[in-house]
């Protein structure tokens, strides 16, 4: 209602000045027009008479009037000095001569030489002379002015005056005008869309689904985005958890002693009819994991060797997907590398994958004798960030050092010979182990069972290559795995190590110290035995996180944990995995809280181990113990 007061109130002060510029309009004009009426009534009697004199002056009827001479003066100017004014005629007549009179053949106006007669009016003769004249055709000026009255507009004085009714009316109309042209402007701005969204929503032809498809950006685009979207569906995260029990669901008592499934990663196309050859995970991302595989029989097409990498968070595929010429029996993330994976190959080949890059591999070393030439069955990384090599064993006898960025030849290249070998003096390495801050310095399994010690260089009272005297003799059949204690801790169990056997057993070493080296021939002896298993025990790994705790798996498809402090005779926890298909490798993540791992039938499978992870503060001691009562017994065996 305020809005509509102020427009009338406007619409009023708005004719209230129309009609007072129109009565101002109606004054100026009457005004106007007397002056000129009258102005113009003078003027003209004065041009008649002055045209009446003229006239009668010229037929000599009289003699110039007062009005004609000043018209002349007013026409021809008053200024004596002008061109104009000398050349008048100087006489009396203007130029006019008696009839009678002789008159001058100069152009201009002169006296004549007669003297003429004196009369008491006089009598004048025009004198006519040719002239050219040019005729120029300027049209004249048209002035036009300008007033505000003038520029009103007509109709303005003659508009009736509204009442408040039919102000309001047509305020009313005016609004219901810009409401209809409001909706029918929107109605358009609506089917404009709609247009526009059918034409986008054009149905694509054959080819051109074909075509979108194919594209390498459209591929990798689905392929990023989906693996973001299964990675968060994946995230198993309690949001119904209450947090003011202050207590877990789970009440189960025996829940601590227990490994708990997590998952299994397999993929139709690349883990079908193959064998899990290794696993390992990332030192960098504690996701991450890879897995090796050999050729798949029944695809001639495909790669004879896959590597895949597997991320706890997208279990239906995997994240990266390497492919090799041969099949890949050991494979390993660098330490130092993030982006880097490292295969060994039935054919000798190292070869080398970058997440970054597409599926094959960006190096690889060389088909020739500088290289090996036997299946390659144990890859280690030693040394530092800045000064680090990649050690490898194959069954060739051969051990190389190699650089990562150079492939093209080993670094150095290792021979391992025993001469007191019943049969040839080659040393056929199954697997390989470095104790932890050593670089020089290794142990090596082999397929005759034995275990024997190795230097990379000449060192004090050793040379490079195989130690001639020790042999560590207890397996009776080839070593399948060699792992050393890792180092942390209060105490150093570094010299101890683990090895699995086809011979259904699990051994743990002592290492001689190096600085002891034999000058006779010695065989030592394990320190214990565990023959638990029941079929060839594939591999074996100490935990990185409990000092008394391990892993083995067999081939009857069982996983067990042993705990030396608790039992030397049973496993801590005994796993039947999958469907019961032999298992090959054995991996544990950084922390020591998940274990990957591989079965024949190409499946990984990943384990939380729990609450039997985490050591207790006296088992550092208590190993250290039940170490010394095994080496006691070893010496003695009496006792």
């Amino acid at each position: 209602m305020d809005r509509r007061k102020e427009e009338l109130e406007k619409k009023r002060q708005k004719l209230a000045e129309l009609r007072r510029a129109r009565e101002e309009r109606r004054a100026i004009l009457e005004s106007q027009s007397n002056h000129s009426n009258s102005s113009s009534s003078s003027t003209a009697g004065k041009d008649r008479k002055a045209i009446d004199d003229l006239v009668a002056l010229v037929l000599g009827e009289r003699s110039a009037s007062p009005s004609i001479a000043a018209a002349g003066s007013s026409d021809r100017g008053s200024d004596t000095g002008s061109e104009f004014t000398s050349s008048r005629p100087q006489s009396a007549n203007f130029g006019y001569s008696i009839p009678g009179t002789p008159v001058s053949t100069d152009p201009r106006l002169s006296i004549s030489s007669q003297p003429a007669p004196v009369s008491a009016t006089p009598t004048y003769v025009a004198e006519l002379t040719e002239i050219q004249a040019l005729i120029a055709d300027i049209p004249p000026l048209e002035r036009v002015s300008y007033s505000k009255e003038i520029q009103t507009a007509e109709g303005s004085f003659d508009e009736p005056q509204l009442t408040e009714e039919e102000i309001r009316q047509q305020i009313i109309e005016e609004l219901e005008l810009k409401e209809k042209q409001r909706q029918a402007q929107l109605e358009e701005e609506k089917k404009r869309a709609e247009q526009e969204k059918n034409e986008e929503q054009r149905e694509l032809s054959e080819e051109e689904k074909k075509l979108i498809l194919s594209a390498p950006e459209f591929q990798e685009f689905v392929d990023v985005s989906s693996k973001v979207i299964e990675r968060a569906l994946n995230e198993k995260y309690d949001f119904m958890k209450d947090y003011t029990l202050g207590i877990d669901v789970e009440n189960d008592e025996n829940s601590g002693k227990r490994v708990r499934y997590v998952c299994e990663f397999w993929d139709d196309r690349w883990s079908k009819n193959r064998s899990v050859t290794d696993v390992d995970w990332s030192s960098k991302y504690p996701e991450l994991l890879v897995s090796s595989y050999n050729k798949n029989p029944m695809a001639l097409n495909e790669p004879d060797g896959v590597a895949l990498v597997w991320n706890l968070h997208l279990l239906e595929r995997p994240e990266f997907i390497f492919h090799s010429q041969s099949d890949v029996l050991s494979v390993k993330f660098s330490k130092f590398h993030p982006n880097y994976v490292i295969g060994g190959t039935y054919s000798g080949q190292i070869v080398l994958w970058d997440t970054r890059a597409k599926s094959l591999p960006v190096l690889k070393t060389p088909l020739s004798a500088g290289g090996h030439t036997h299946p390659v069955y144990s890859l280690e990384m030693v040394g530092t960030q800045n000064a680090h090599n990649l050690i490898s064993g194959s069954t060739d006898g051969f051990i190389c050092s190699w650089q990562l960025d150079m492939l093209a030849q080993p670094q150095d290249y290792l021979e391992l010979l025993h001469s007191t070998h019943n049969k040839t003096d080659e040393v056929s390495v199954t697997c390989m182990g470095f104790p932890d801050n050593e670089t020089t310095t290794f142990w090596v399994g082999t397929e005759e069972g034995n275990v024997y010690q190795a230097n990379r260089y000449d060192r004090a009272g050793s040379k490079a290559g195989v130690n001639q005297y020790d042999t560590y003799r207890g397996h009776y059949g080839a070593v399948t795995g060699l792992h050393f204690h890792p180092l942390y801790g209060p105490v150093d169990f570094s010299d101890l190590y683990l090895t699995s056997s086809v011979d259904w057993t699990v051994k743990l070493w002592r290492a001689k110290s190096i600085s002891k080296t034999s000058t006779q021939p010695a065989t030592i002896t394990p320190l214990y035995s565990f023959e638990q298993a029941d079929d060839y025990v594939y591999d074996v790994k100490w935990s990185p996180s409990h000092p008394a705790l391990f892993g083995s798996v067999d081939g009857n498809g069982q996983f067990d944990l042993w705990n030396i402090n608790s039992d030397t005779e049973e496993p801590l926890v005994s796993t039947a995995v999958g469907s019961g298909k032999a298992l090959n490798k054995l991996a544990w993540d950084k922390d020591g809280k998940k274990t990957a791992i591989g079965s024949s039938d190409g499946r990984v499978y990943v384990y939380d181990i729990g609450e039997l992870a985490n050591p207790k503060p006296d088992d550092w001691h208590l190993l250290q113990k039940n170490i010394s009562e095994m080496i006691s017994n070893q010496e003695d065996p009496a006792k």
